[in-house]
């Protein structure tokens, strides 16, 4: 009976939950939920130095914010130390590992020498059969690998293909620190083997790495879980991913009012396809999603991409769940407060009735807020440039003149309101765009809004009739 696959992503916590990172994680997620798998979640935090707890919470809140849950405990790797120190001490008494006591000055005169002499084998292996009653006193020992010195080590990867090293190229590595802390490559080996992990999905920068902690499995006897080393994403210019490019905190996704679904669609197809979709629910990528399909070259993040795909998912988001959407994203922005305060029942009716006029021209949420922003602004409207400059004492003439009439007005309602305004343009000679531009102006700040008609139907006839006598001429004494 084939064991169930079980997955893990595996983040250091020394900062935010980078793009890659995300990308990873959903990868292993993908693939243990298409097979009726488990995705386990690792902190690697022995580097105390850099690990803190800031980093660990913003981890685990970027994967619940982009809808990646994870099964079991989180586990953290630093409260293994003990497990590590224990399989450390099977490897001395089966002789697969040894004491090196070699000194700093020592190891940096042999990888000196190696680097001058070409060589990628940087530690000469002093120590691995000499006699401990060598040692010097007082000095306290790394623990190195014995690693094979002939033939080769071979990673079948399932996105590298083969992948071989000569061992004659590869160093006895440490695998326990003279301080009795474990390095990376020896936790992680023991850490999957007890979590009992099947597949390794992982960056490609970890490809050597792949050779060195196979060399670990074979030492203790342990199954190799496969390998699958994805391609790192880059910059649209093929350059290494900056920030300029995109190499953000999914935090900092969430703060430019990117949605959680459009985030997980387009990291889906960095680096995976199929076929030419391009759209994926989340049910169609879990169903999709495989290693084999993974190309070998470096994807290319693409914000235009990013933000149309972003644009799609909002036009066929209900309004009511944009509206949601909005107010969850409130705390992550510099004046979310302000704006929250302002989000009174009525206001959040308006921007419901709104959603379906502004979700067609917005990007992303922040979009959509600056768009709305007409719906809670407090009164007088503030103008921008071109609203200042569309207000000349003959418009604000021509919404005196209009006002009352639209006061007249029973049944308000986009249709009632456009009848009435073009019947004020053609008793003035005027052609419509000559008051319904002042007219925006009056009741967004702005000259660019949704359909006027609609405006006005949504701020409803007290709120755009008060608007409009902000802006018309003074009555007369």
């Amino acid at each position: 009976m084939t064991a169930p696959v079980v997955t893990r992503f595996a983040p250091s916590p020394t900062g935010f939950l980078h793009i890659g990172g995300a990308r990873t994680a959903l990868f292993n997620w993908l693939y243990a939920r298409g097979r009726g798998g488990k995705m386990l979640l690792r902190i690697e935090d022995t580097d105390r130095g850099r690990s803190t707890k800031e980093a660990i919470d913003a981890i685990l809140d970027g994967l619940t914010w982009l809808g990646l849950d994870w099964d079991g405990d989180t586990v953290y790797q630093f409260s293994r130390v003990a497990r590590h120190q224990e399989v450390v001490q099977q490897l001395l008494d089966s002789g697969k590992a040894y004491r090196c006591y070699a000194s700093p000055d020592e190891l940096t005169t042999m990888r000196e020498k190696a680097r001058a002499e070409g060589k990628t084998r940087l530690y000469d292996g002093r120590w691995r059969d000499r006699d401990p009653g060598d040692a010097p006193p007082g000095v306290k020992p790394t623990i190195r690998i014995k690693a094979p010195l002939t033939g080769e080590t071979v990673v079948d990867d399932q996105v590298q293909g083969r992948v071989s090293w000569q061992n004659e190229n590869l160093d006895d590595f440490v695998l326990l620190r003279s301080d009795g802390t474990p390095t990376y490559m020896l936790a992680v080996v023991i850490d999957d083997h007890d979590m009992a992990v099947t597949h390794i999905i992982r960056g490609d920068d970890h490809l050597n790495n792949g050779a060195r902690q196979r060399q670990i499995y074979e030492a203790l006897g342990w199954e190799i879980p496969a390998m699958a080393h994805i391609p790192l994403i880059h910059g649209p210019d093929g350059s290494k991913l900056s920030k300029r490019h995109g190499a953000l905190g999914v935090d900092a996704y969430r703060a430019l009012g990117y949605l959680p679904v459009a985030l997980r669609n387009y990291l889906v197809r960095l680096g995976w396809s199929h076929g030419d979709q391009e759209i994926f629910s989340t049910e169609e990528m879990v169903a999709a999603f495989d290693l084999p399909q993974i190309g070998r070259s470096p994807a290319r993040f693409d914000f235009a991409k990013l933000e149309s795909l972003n644009g799609h998912y909002m036009r066929t988001s209900a309004d009511a769940d944009l509206v949601a959407a909005l107010e969850r994203l409130l705390p992550y922005l510099p004046n979310g407060g302000e704006i929250a305060k302002k989000l009174t029942p009525t206001v959040r009716q308006r921007l419901q009735a709104a959603m379906p006029a502004l979700k067609d021209r917005a990007k992303t949420l922040v979009d959509l807020i600056d768009a709305a922003s007409f719906l809670w602004s407090d009164r007088p409207l503030p103008l921008d440039t071109n609203a200042v400059t569309v207000l000349t004492p003959e418009a604000r003439g021509l919404i005196g003149a209009l006002t009352p009439r639209l006061e007249a007005i029973t049944d308000w309602s986009a249709a009632s309101t456009e009848a009435e305004v073009r019947s004020f343009a053609e008793s003035q000679s005027i052609k419509l765009g000559a008051v319904a531009q002042p007219l925006r102006a009056a009741l967004t700040g702005r000259t660019t809004s949704p359909p006027i008609f609609d405006v006005l139907a949504v701020l409803g006839k007290d709120e755009s009739l008060g608007r409009l006598r902000d802006r018309a001429p003074p009555a007369r004494p």
